[in-house]
C-alpha cells in the first residue's frame, strides 16, 4: 500500500494527501466565496478526515482564504501543517503580478502571518514567475530573503513552486527545500525529470492543478480505468499522482464536503500496474 504520510525534516512529517484552499476564493480566485459558511465546512471536514496539510496564500482572494482557515481552524491541531505561498499580488482587476523583490517578499511573510494567526509559518513556498517549460533565471537574492526570516525565526521551512531542476539546485546552496509545487498531471507530464529529482533528494513534489485546474482532466482511458476499479475519475488521477513517486503528494482543491470525501479517499485507492500502464499513456 502507498504509504500514506510522508516525513521531510525530523519536525515535519505530513499526509500526503492534503488540501489545496485556493478554490474557496470567488471566481478566479478572486473576492469572497460564494457560500461562506460551505468553505469554512470544508476546512473543518478537510481536518477531520485527517488532512494535516493545508496549502493557501496571502494572494488568494486576496486575504480571503487566509482569513477563512483562521475564522475556521484557529487555534490549529498540533499536526496540522499550513504551507503558503510568496512572490505575487493580486491587481484590482484580479490580475496576477509579480512581487519577488525582498522587501516585498517580507511584507508578504508578515501579512500570512497576521491573516492567519501565526507567529511563525510551518512552509513558505517562493513562487516564481512561472512560464511554460519553466525558467532558469536565478532565484537566489528572493530565496535569500526568506531564508534570512527563516534565520530569524518566522519561518520554519523553505518550498519553491514553478522551478526548474537548475533553480532548485540554486535554492539549496542557500537553504534546505522540503517542498517544490509545480503543474503536473496525468496530462501535464513536462516535469517527470522534476519529480524523479525530488523523489532521489527527499522533496515533496507537490502537484498543482492535479486534476487539470479550470478545465478537468478528460480523458476516455482514465474514464475506462476508473469505471473498472469502481472510482471514480479523479480518484484516479489523485491515485496515480500518489504512486508516481515515493515523495508526490497532492493537494487538490475543492469548495464541496462530498468533493472533499471524494478526494481524501483516494489516497486508499491502489491502482494495479496494467492499470498505471495505461494511465501513463495519457501523457505519453
Amino acid at each position: 500500500m502507498t504509504d500514506k504520510t510522508i516525513t521531510l525534516a525530523e519536525d515535519l512529517t505530513i499526509t500526503r494527501m492534503g488540501y489545496g484552499a485556493m478554490q474557496l476564493a470567488g471566481p478566479g480566485v478572486f473576492g469572497p466565496p460564494k457560500d461562506r459558511d460551505q468553505a469554512i465546512a470544508v476546512l473543518r471536514a478537510a481536518v477531520e478526515l485527517g488532512v494535516t496539510h493545508i496549502d493557501t496564500s496571502d494572494f488568494y482572494g486576496p486575504t480571503v482564504v487566509n482569513e477563512l482557515i483562521k475564522e475556521a481552524l484557529h487555534p490549529y491541531p498540533a499536526d496540522l501543517h499550513l504551507v503558503t505561498k510568496v512572490g505575487a499580488r493580486r491587481g484590482d482587476d484580479a490580475s496576477w503580478i509579480p512581487a519577488l523583490e525582498p522587501a516585498e517578499l517580507k511584507a508578504q511573510v508578515h501579512e500570512n502571518l497576521d491573516h492567519l494567526g501565526l507567529d511563525v509559518l510551518d512552509v513558505v513556498n517562493l513562487r516564481t514567475e512561472y512560464h511554460d517549460g519553466g525558467s532558469e533565471d536565478s532565484i537566489a537574492e528572493s530565496f535569500t530573503a526568506l531564508a534570512e526570516l527563516q534565520q530569524e525565526g518566522l519561518i520554519r521551512r523553505l518550498g519553491l513552486s514553478g522551478v526548474t531542476i537548475t533553480q532548485i539546485r540554486e535554492a539549496q546552496t542557500i537553504a534546505p527545500v522540503v517542498t517544490v509545487q509545480n503543474l503536473y498531471n496525468l496530462v501535464q507530464r513536462a516535469d517527470d525529470a522534476v519529480v524523479d529529482f525530488c523523489a532521489a533528494e527527499n522533496i515533496a513534489f507537490a502537484s498543482f492543478f492535479p486534476l487539470g485546474g479550470f478545465s478537468p482532466l478528460q480523458s476516455e482511458t482514465l474514464a475506462k480505468v476508473a469505471t473498472r476499479l469502481h472510482a471514480t475519475p479523479q480518484q484516479v488521477a489523485l491515485a496515480w499522482l500518489l504512486q508516481r513517486s515515493a515523495t508526490s503528494i497532492v493537494i487538490p482543491g475543492t469548495s464541496s464536503v462530498a468533493h472533499l470525501r471524494e478526494n481524501v479517499a483516494a489516497a486508499d485507492l491502489v491502482l494495479p500496474d496494467d492499470a498505471i500502464t495505461e494511465l501513463n499513456s495519457i501523457g505519453a
